[in-house]
């Protein structure tokens, strides 16, 4: 049973780093990635489509995104798409290709972004401990319940703190390359 509860936690934990990284992919640093368009959604014959699904999002240049539709008729629509995605795009088309230049991001932008990177990792770690608050419980209510002892409460609580320092750990590692990421020029 003890092992279960650390397991469950365990699990937890790593999706919210996973989670964290999948948000850090959001935030632009100043080179073209296809996953910056991920959460752009496209009108598609009426329902809202991720843009990766109507077409093909590639990197032409390390500032530089193409985006080709897979159907002629789309292009205006996902160029639109971009242009009101609010993250400061201005896609140009030629033909039935859309490029996407990278601005480049001023020094202010750069720390306004590590702010928000600190604010997502701060969440990640608060969701790591609520992790460990929720195993602990579990752990005291067991010990309530005499389905264990005093001394395996207490070394189960201190691997729970174990795990959760390991992944608080990741967190700080996540953060620490995508802000040297965002400060790099």
């Amino acid at each position: 049973m003890i092992n279960e509860i650390l397991k469950d936690a365990q699990t937890r934990m790593g999706k919210s780093v996973d989670a964290l990284r999948t948000e850090l992919t959001k935030i632009r640093t100043g080179r073209a990635h296809p996953s910056l368009l991920d959460q752009i959604q496209v009108d598609y014959y009426g329902s809202e489509t991720p843009i990766s699904q109507v077409a093909n999002v590639t990197v032409e240049d390390s500032r530089t995104l193409a985006v080709a539709p897979w159907e002629k008729q789309m292009v205006s629509v996902v160029e639109k798409a971009i242009m009101n995605s609010g993250l400061g795009l201005n896609p140009s088309t030629a033909g039935s290709l859309i490029r996407i230049p990278m601005p480049p991001l001023t020094e202010e932008r750069r720390r306004e972004l590590v702010k928000v990177v600190k604010a997502e990792g701060e969440a990640a770690k608060v969701a790591v401990r609520n992790i460990r608050r929720d195993a602990n419980s579990d752990l005291k209510s067991m010990l309530k319940d005499k389905e264990i002892s005093e001394d395996e409460c207490h070394q189960a609580e201190e691997k729970v703190q174990k795990i959760t320092d390991r992944y608080v750990k990741n967190v700080d590692d996540v953060l620490l390359v995508k802000e040297k990421e965002l400060m790099e020029i």
